[in-house]
């Protein structure tokens, strides 16, 4: 990435992005699930039509125009127009009810939206009412009444080739660094979601410097998964952009085992729990046989020694490692489709065990670290600089601070303008020099590396005062193949507890081994056998706690968490809110005798 020049705007990168030649620059898949090739000149024709249909319905610089789809390229092409014509997009999640899309709609003051299917129109059609949308466009055909049709804005597009419109061009290169580029609604894990305003030169800042030390190039490819509704996933598809690699879009994660066989992506970025998940699958899978479950722990075992070299770059040359290399790390390479050369988990904070566990199944993890309001990366491990466990080294374009709390505070180019329409709030998050109040505790080791504790209002306060970060905590327990989530409780109690929600598959494959007979999974995880093998979970983490953060208590749930029944956000963070309210009842009773219990 080195040798690319910096851009100024987004345009920037959509004018290097159409001037490629290249065939191949999208791939998406056809109702038959084959692979289509969508060149660079349709690319920049598809964005000018769709532009030109935007300035004709009255949009113009500064507007907002919402964009509610799942991952698919007319999501690349929408964002490309509205910023084409110096207008910003507001991309909502499509998971959100209509009353929530509706509700930032409105706040956003869109006119114009774009959805993808007959199931997203009906939603925003129904609530229509409570905004001020003229017009929705539908990338699904047939298109039903009161909706635009996205293929009838484009039709006349791929017929016109190479050819270039100056005065479209004109209006593209016109758009300014200041210019607001995309309002993007914070998912609101702690309480109301808010717009954060984020301008051309923010992202084309963060564009500039993050991927600085990954050489990627027209060679590579990617497979967008993540909800480009989040910063990480659309940042991620601007780096493959602007260095000539293939996006390829897959709209529906359970496809994506299928499409990483297809595609055999050379960059995979994925959520965390997307690697927990694979980890845990890895291992219940080699649960199953006893001669797998050997094999995996000797690997695992000989892939320990050789962490630092993996984590270096280089290829151990042990002949225990090949030999394990090619029994058992071949084959967790295989699921990513056998040719990722970078892997990186954004989104949310990585469980150094996790990160330990890849590296010893010859698979580095380069770990960042950002925020929506920063566009998104403020540090980043890459394959020149690294140290596991840390979010990585501070981008060159941004400076940190701490405060006297620990709160990281960051300023730079990268750092939002301030939250739409939230004057006190904008107001409230910066301090008095200019830098943006992270709102995460961190703290910087002797030679510059980043580190991440835990969100600062997400920090447990005993009631004898000692504060416990309740993520690392969470992370421990989820290495167990048995656990999906975690959540501590204990704020201004007298110790700390937890809830878990079960990886019910791998759950379920233990209870029939054991001949644990269920009815339904309330009877599943009330049956004491389960009791005491989470117990001895719990047991086990608790070995490598301080006293004041054991979990003394603790209660396994009957229900998956999921960001479908709203405990999880779109990036698989919890919802502590939502939790402890789902859960007050069970919370109260873990604390019940507190006054007269050691909470043992």
């Amino acid at each position: 990435m080195t040798n690319i020049a910096p851009i100024s705007t987004i345009n920037d990168l959509f004018r290097r992005v159409s001037a490629a030649a290249n065939p191949r620059a999208v791939l998406w898949q056809d109702e038959f699930g084959r692979w289509q090739p969508i060149s660079s000149d349709q690319i920049y024709q598809r964005v000018r039509a769709l532009g030109k249909a935007f300035l004709g319905w009255g949009a113009k610089k500064g507007d907002r125009i919402a964009l509610i789809a799942e991952n698919r390229w007319e999501w690349a092409v929408t964002d490309f127009a509205a910023l084409a014509i110096g207008a910003a997009d507001v991309p909502i999640y499509p998971t959100l009810t209509g009353e929530q899309t509706a509700a930032l709609i409105a706040d956003a003051g869109c006119r114009i939206a774009v959805v993808s299917t007959r199931q997203q129109f009906d939603k925003l059609n129904s609530v229509r009412d409570r905004t001020e949308l003229e017009r929705i466009v539908i990338m699904d055909a047939p298109a039903p009444e009161g909706a635009v049709a996205f293929s009838s804005l484009i039709a006349d597009a791929d017929a016109r080739g190479p050819e270039r419109d100056p005065v479209f061009d004109a209006l593209v290169q016109s758009v300014e660094p200041k210019d607001l580029a995309t309002l993007i609604y914070t998912s609101g894990t702690t309480g109301e979601p808010k717009g954060v305003c984020l301008t051309h030169g923010n992202m084309a800042a963060n564009q500039n410097a993050a991927p600085v030390d990954f050489p990627f190039d027209s060679t590579d490819a990617c497979i967008s998964f993540l909800p480009l509704s989040h910063v990480t996933a659309r940042a991620l598809d601007y780096v493959m952009y602007n260095s000539g690699a293939q996006v390829a879009y897959c709209s529906q994660f359970d496809k994506l085992p299928q499409a990483m066989r297809e595609i055999r992506p050379t960059v995979f970025v994925g959520v965390p729990r997307v690697f927990e998940k694979i980890r845990q699958e890895v291992e219940r899978r080699a649960a199953l046989s006893p001669v797998k479950r050997r094999l995996l722990a000797w690997a695992v075992g000989v892939g320990a020694a050789h962490r630092d070299t993996v984590y270096d770059g280089r290829r151990p040359s042990s002949l225990p490692w090949r030999l394990a290399d090619k029994l058992a790390y071949s084959k967790v390479r295989e699921a990513f489709g056998g040719r990722v050369k970078v892997f990186v988990p954004g989104g949310a904070p990585l469980g150094i065990d996790t990160a330990k566990w890849f590296a010893s199944v010859g698979i580095a993890l380069w770990e960042g670290y950002g925020l929506t309001e920063t566009s998104p990366v403020i540090a980043l491990n890459t394959p020149i600089t690294h140290r596991m466990g840390a979010a990585g080294m501070p981008l060159p374009n941004v400076e940190l601070k701490l405060a006297e709390d620990g709160e990281l505070l960051v300023r730079g180019p990268s750092v939002f303008l301030g939250y739409w329409h939230k004057p006190e709030a904008s107001a409230e998050c910066f301090d008095a020099e200019g830098f943006f109040r992270t709102g995460d505790i961190g703290h910087i080791d002797a030679d510059g590396f980043l580190y991440i504790t835990d969100r600062k209002k997400e920090l447990l306060k005993t009631s004898g005062g000692k504060m416990v970060a309740p993520q690392p905590i969470e992370n421990k327990l989820k290495n167990s193949i048995l656990i999906a989530q975690a959540a501590l409780v204990g704020d201004k109690h007298k110790f700390i507890s937890a809830l878990i929600s079960p990886n019910f598959v791998a759950l379920e494959d233990w209870a029939k081994h054991h001949g644990i007979q269920f009815q339904s999974r309330a009877e599943l995880v009330a049956h004491p056998k389960v009791l005491a093998l989470y117990g001895e979970i719990v047991r086990e983490v608790n070995g490598t706690l301080a006293n004041f953060e054991t979990l003394k208590r603790f209660r396994v749930v009957a229900e998956e968490w999921t960001q479908e029944s709203g405990e999880l956000t779109p990036s698989m963070k919890l919802k502590r809110r939502v939790l402890t309210a789902q859960y007050a009842a069970v919370i109260d009773a873990l604390y019940v005798d507190e006054a007269t219990s050691r909470g043992e």
